[in-house]
């Protein structure tokens, strides 16, 4: 319990120093990108700590550990005449650290469900993630938040869940669109994070048009409105 409390304390200190200080950074810069929170989401094991060091920083480590709370890197990409700052929130996929991650998923812009193709209980627990996201980042409507499916460790000798399996899902829950990946050796990584991005784009586009016109009349009675959250609200 002490150890669990220590981690906690130094997770938080750490996140507190680095988050902060990647934001000042970002404005001290003067970028005129934007920043978008990124949420990684797996069973423990399935390689998301590789995938986010592959797209960041193109590296793979073959003894790489299982991430403890949270972590994130940041990424810079363009999109078109865009610019987009990705900060990529790798988190533990273990239950006991349940607590420590659950609040980071707030004020997500995309979340990424990623799974191994040798492990059919970790593709199993895809929908376990995206409920639990759903509740702790406090989604109202799942259909205009922009999610991604990895089938992360396409370079294993045998693979157990089939494309056709994870893609079926796929359109089954939402038409989320799906990538099959190999942190080891970069297969499809980058596409797959750019995805996240084009996928945000595109359902903020859509809303954009469905959003009901008012005419060019104003009315100075009338009180503001206050916002609501979700993309088409």
């Amino acid at each position: 319990m002490q150890a669990e409390k220590l981690v906690q304390q130094n997770l938080v200190a750490f996140i507190l120093k680095h988050l902060f200080g990647c934001v000042y950074e970002h404005k001290q810069m003067g970028s005129k990108s934007k920043l978008l929170k990124v949420v990684l989401l797996g069973d423990g094991g399935v390689g998301k700590s590789s995938l986010m060091n592959r797209f960041v920083s193109n590296k793979f480590d073959t003894q790489s550990f299982h991430t403890i709370g949270v972590e994130f890197l940041n990424k810079e990409i363009s999109i078109g005449s865009e610019s987009y700052t990705m900060q990529i929130w790798d988190t533990a996929g273990q239950e006991r650290f349940k607590s420590l991650r659950t609040p980071f998923y707030r004020g997500a812009d995309c979340c990424l469900l990623t799974y191994a193709v040798d492990d059919v209980k970790s593709f199993e627990n895809v929908s376990m993630w995206k409920k639990e996201f759903l509740y702790y980042a406090d989604i109202d409507d799942e259909s205009t938040f922009p999610f991604v499916v990895i089938g992360n460790k396409i370079d294993v000798g045998q693979r157990l869940v089939s494309y056709n399996t994870a893609s079926e899902w796929c359109e089954k829950n939402g038409h989320v669109p799906y990538f099959e990946t190999s942190a080891k050796d970069s297969t499809n990584v980058e596409v797959a994070f750019t995805a996240a991005v084009k996928r945000l784009k595109d359902l903020e586009d859509k809303c954009a048009e469905v959003k009901p016109s008012h005419g060019n009349t104003v009315d100075l009675n009338k009180k503001k409105e206050s916002q609501s959250t979700g993309c088409c609200n």
